[in-house]
Order: structure tokens, then C-alpha cells, then sequence
């Protein structure tokens, strides 16, 4: 569903030896405030910066109504996420909440949706426009639509763009967005086996 990973300490070997009984082997978690060097038994493969926004008073504006998307969707959004690079989505993120897309002689080609939900608060995600469709206002009207719906559900809006995404995060900034936040994310890999597991579990 999502890589996202909590450590208590990210120094301590015991809270990687835990990440790695709940990862799947060879899997890649994204861990906030990392550390710059991999500890042992896993790999670093990312390390970067990433803007947190939280919209208190967004305006949703005029919006066309998109469709809403479902499981059978799953395989075309994961390609235009791959194509696009918004960040994570896995094959299981679209049961975390409603997503939404915009669809051109067939093709999804646009989509937003929810993902993480702590009390009183929903993460927009997964905002992405084809590259042949951008410039018409799509994503913002996606996002338009997201706000709309956790607004009437008393919630605050909230997401992430990476931060060598400028464009984005000029977006988010035009449509009133606040930068709360710079945050570090690392993506780390176990190496092999590097644990235990079934003796870790029975710790």
C-alpha cells in the first residue's frame, strides 16, 4: 500500500533490525530524516528534499467533475505515475482513499487522490498530468475536486512534492498552499538477509 516506514531512532541498529522484519525482502521503504549513511545490511538509494504544504484555506474554485477511479483503473495509473514521477504509488495505494482522474479518448492522462488520514488531516497524492496534456489546468482541478471533498468532511488538506519539482511547487503556491516544511527522505534497501526475521518477530 505505501513505503512509508516510522522509526523511533533511525541510529539504532534494533529499529532497522524491526524495519526489516516488516519489509519484504529486497523491498525499498522511504524512511523521514534518514541518515546520510545507510546502516549495516541495507542500502541507500535516495536521499532528498521534499516540501510539506498544508492548505487551511484553499479555495477549490470551478472544477469539471472527474471520474472517480477503482481498482480497475490500477494499471493505468500506475504507468502514468511511472511516466510522471509524483512519488510513490504501489498497486495497494488506491484503497487508502478516493482517487480521481481525467481521462482523453480514453487514456487516463490526469489524477489526484487521498492517501494518508491522521485525525483531521487527508495528504493529497499521487497529482500527476501526462506530459502531452499539461498546461490546461488538469491538476489543479484534480486537486480542486480532492479539497472540495475533505472540506466537507471538516478535514485540512495537507501534501508532499519533492523538491526538485519546481513547477509543482509553484502550483501549490499559486493555488494558496502554505509551506510548512522542508523534509528529508531517504529510501533504503536491505541487502540480502541481512536479519533474522523469524527470531527478531519472537523478540
Amino acid at each position: 500500500m505505501s513505503p512509508f516506514y516510522a522509526l523511533a531512532d533511525t541510529a539504532d541498529p534494533q529499529a532497522w533490525a524491526d524495519a526489516a522484519v516488516l519489509a519484504e525482502p529486497g523491498e525499498a521503504i522511504f524512511v523521514p530524516h534518514g541518515p546520510r549513511t545507510a546502516p549495516p545490511g541495507w542500502e541507500m538509494t535516495f536521499r532528498g528534499e521534499a516540501v510539506q504544504f498544508v492548505g487551511n484555506d484553499v479555495d477549490p474554485g470551478d472544477h469539471p467533475e472527474p471520474i472517480v477511479l477503482t481498482t480497475a483503473d490500477v494499471p493505468e495509473m500506475i504507468d502514468l505515475v511511472r511516466r510522471t514521477d509524483p512519488g510513490p504509488f504501489l498497486s495497494r495505494t488506491i484503497e487508502l482513499g478516493r482517487y480521481v482522474g481525467i481521462r482523453r479518448r480514453g487514456a487516463l492522462v490526469a489524477m489526484a487522490g487521498e492517501r494518508m488520514r491522521p485525525s483531521g488531516w487527508s495528504e493529497i497524492s499521487a497529482v500527476c498530468t501526462d506530459p502531452a496534456y499539461r498546461g490546461q489546468g488538469l491538476a489543479s482541478g484534480l486537486v480542486g475536486s480532492v479539497i472540495a471533498a475533505i472540506d466537507a468532511r471538516g478535514e485540512v488538506p495537507f501534501l508532499h512534492v519533492k523538491g526538485d519539482h519546481p513547477e509543482a511547487i509553484g502550483l501549490y503556491h499559486k493555488m494558496g498552499f502554505t509551506e510548512r516544511k522542508r523534509c528529508i527522505f531517504g529510501i533504503y534497501r536491505p541487502i540480502g538477509q541481512p536479519w533474522n526475521a523469524a527470531a527478531s518477530a519472537g523478540r
